[in-house]
């Protein structure tokens, strides 16, 4: 693909007239990226839309979803961020899309992983609301070397198949057409016992050849992952410093909700209302550097921006964080070194000096990413702190048992952010669907709890 700031050909066509990007049913198999133009709002608006589609479908798979909850999610998903009134462009934006997030999660192993299961996913739930007709082009497309089976083999094992099927569930009729593979090549089925196996090979229904095309399709983006890399490393990054190297890197920590640089026009606090905030509505790594800015009264830099910031997009004004900060610090160094080496930073914070630049609040995102060193407080308790200090902190806001156990799966799980979200739902007793992606967010999101009970109970008194 060539990024241009000029009109371009649908990639529909490119991809046809290339061999192979685009697959059957308008479901593209992304083997060959096409040669077009695209536009450099296109490139990262299009990659964006993309990844609140994956983001939700790894959100879905964090909380245990089942099967069917996961095909209803990516169907919306797909239809609330990548649908367009015009199939040709859906297909456009669906192949762009798909190589931009390729060039941007090729560059570690790690986003490597993550970028594979999640294209994966989508793309099995996708393949399973094709028609069979399309299903079986699309095995073509994949070059699959499978035939279904004859007649006089389908019959003798028919039995066998029967039985496989009442075993999981299934009506007792057979299904017509099957496929013989090796066993290795459909690991999920064999390891969930859905399929009949003989002789080291497996039996495959229509219904089940989901199997191997993903397993082929998983295949070949890994391998384009590999690839994609190394032209990244060995030429497009410094080619592309001044322009998409930029938005490359940005695009896997990008956060996509409200930036909160302004609080709503109801938001206020003081900072006498800090220490009660804290306990009922302040997220667990907000609640931390409190604590130790209380116990040490100082934060180093980075716990003094994540902190500060969170604060003023809570709604703390200028004038009472001065306040906050100059009562804490000044136990250490005293309110002349306060004035002279920290209130600086603060009034810059909230635009007032220097560039007067509008500072956004850290997302959880940025959070988790930052690498907090010897003394510093910021950083994100789920992933920073250790199995101990995380359940010593959790038992302190009042979390214990099975909901515990829960959070500290996720954690184990690298799921930080759905932590995140449990804890906010163990101790507000809400189910929280959309999920906490931000500090001010949970800050926001309990304030509305809290008033709505107290609300509640107003009305209930009134009575």
């Amino acid at each position: 693909m060539e990024i241009v700031r000029s009109q371009r050909q649908l990639a529909a066509a490119a991809a046809a007239s290339s061999g192979g990007g685009s697959g059957a049913g308008g479901l593209p198999t992304y083997r060959v990226a096409p040669q077009l133009e695209v536009r450099l709002e296109e490139f990262e608006l299009f990659a964006i839309d993309r990844l609140r589609v994956l983001k939700g479908i790894s959100d879905g798979l964090s909380r245990g979803k089942r099967q069917e909850e996961m095909e209803k999610l990516v169907t919306e998903l797909w239809k609330a961020h990548m649908r367009h009134q015009d199939p040709a462009e859906t297909l456009n934006k669906d192949i762009i899309s798909h190589f931009v997030l390729r060039l941007v999660y090729c560059r570690t192993e790690e986003l490597r992983k993550w970028f594979l299961s999640m294209e994966t996913t989508l793309f099995r739930y996708r393949f399973r609301i094709e028609s069979p007709d399309t299903q079986r082009l699309l095995m073509s497309e994949f070059q699959l070397p499978y035939k279904a089976l004859p007649h006089s083999e389908f019959e003798a094992v028919k039995e066998k198949l029967s039985q496989v099927a009442r075993s999981i569930g299934q009506s007792a009729s057979v299904e017509s057409v099957f496929f013989k593979v090796p066993f290795e090549e459909v690991p999920d089925l064999v390891g969930s016992r859905r399929v009949f196996i003989s002789k080291g090979y497996a039996y495959v229904a229509m219904s089940q050849v989901v199997s191997l095309v993903v397993t082929q399709f998983r295949c070949n983006i890994s391998k384009a992952l590999v690839l994609t890399n190394r032209k990244w490393t060995t030429s497009i990054k410094e080619q592309e410093k001044d322009r998409l190297t930029p938005i490359v890197e940005a695009l896997s920590n990008a956060y996509f909700g409200p930036d909160y640089s302004q609080p709503s026009d109801s938001a206020e606090i003081s900072s006498k209302d800090i220490d009660q905030l804290s306990k009922t509505s302040f997220p667990l790594c907000m609640r931390h550097m409190l604590e130790k800015l209380r116990e040490n009264h100082h934060l180093k830099n980075g716990g003094r921006m994540q902190f500060g910031l969170f604060l003023k997009g809570a709604g703390l004004k200028l004038e009472d964080a001065l306040a906050f900060f100059r009562a804490e610090f000044s136990q250490k160094v005293g309110s002349e070194r306060f004035d002279k080496e920290y209130a600086y930073s603060i009034r810059h914070k909230y635009g007032k000096e220097g560039k007067r630049t509008d500072y956004t609040p850290y997302s959880c995102q940025k959070i988790i990413c930052s690498t907090p060193g010897v003394g510093d407080h910021h950083g994100c308790p789920y992933r920073h702190f250790g199995d101990e200090n995380l359940r010593a902190a959790l038992n302190n806001m009042g979390i214990s048992g099975n909901a515990l156990e829960g959070i500290l799966d996720k954690v184990k799980n690298r799921h930080y952010q759905l932590a995140c979200t449990l804890t906010f739902e163990a101790t507000h007793n809400v189910s929280c669907d959309t999920g906490i992606n931000h500090p001010n967010q949970y800050f926001s999101e309990s304030q509305k709890v809290l008033q709505a009970k107290n609300q509640t109970v107003q009305s209930q008194s009134s009575t």
